[in-house]
């Protein structure tokens, strides 16, 4: 099937952050839209904890020292930066501005405190979407079933989690997990409709002087 003109227009790319308390769905969520959507990548973080088994610097994260971390907060070269358990991780600007001045949209796991953070610097570029469990009991029940956790971390987990729902509404779009083709669904049409506000139709323009001639 051929493009549509809209297709061929040129945009400008868009920061599609992604949030969730822990077990809601939202990495499996992140790996299937990087999996279906070509014009969609992730964006790689800069982080002071060592590589787990398998994970490439570069490709996972940018994995850095403390010091090397502290001159890249002194020189402003985070969009944001937060400590997650024990350990900080930071969005480094460059590429990204790049990328969205050339149409790539980038995807973010990030909390709500790097999503404040994001925003306050390029709101124009930030879509952010808070991905909610169905209920209390079930994203419990979620963490204990993935066995990978003492009782003593879930329990950590879902007070983390509970503060991190309290900032539900600093959000563009809420999403409840309860069945997760439908959620996967419910982020894509989001993403899309992003893509196609007028702002960032910067094609828009010629395209449509060329319609009045």
């Amino acid at each position: 099937m051929a493009d549509s003109p809209t297709d061929t227009l040129h945009r400008r790319g868009l920061m599609f952050i992604l949030s969730s308390p822990s077990g809601a769905g939202k990495t499996t969520i992140a790996r299937k839209l990087l999996e279906e959507d070509s014009q969609i990548g992730l964006s790689i973080s800069a982080t002071t904890r060592p590589p787990r088994p398998g994970e490439v610097d570069g490709r996972d994260y940018h994995f850095v020292s403390d010091a090397e971390f502290d001159r890249m907060v002194a020189e402003d070269e985070f969009y944001e930066w937060a400590h997650v358990f024990g350990h900080r991780y930071g969005t480094p600007k460059a590429h990204i501005r790049t990328g969205l001045k050339d149409g790539q949209d980038f995807l973010f796991d990030i909390d709500w405190q790097g999503t404040q953070q994001l925003a306050q610097k390029d709101k124009a570029d930030v879509a952010a979407v808070f991905i909610l469990p169905p209920s209390i009991e079930e994203l419990h029940r979620r963490l204990v079933s993935r066995a990978q956790d003492s009782e003593a971390v879930i329990e950590d987990r879902m007070a983390r989690a509970k503060a991190e729902i309290s900032h539900w509404g600093e959000y563009d779009y809420i999403v409840i997990n309860d069945d997760i083709d439908a959620c996967f669904e419910e982020v894509r049409g989001i993403l899309q409709a992003e893509r196609l506000k007028r702002k960032r139709q910067t094609g828009l323009i010629d395209f449509v002087r060329g319609l009045m001639a």
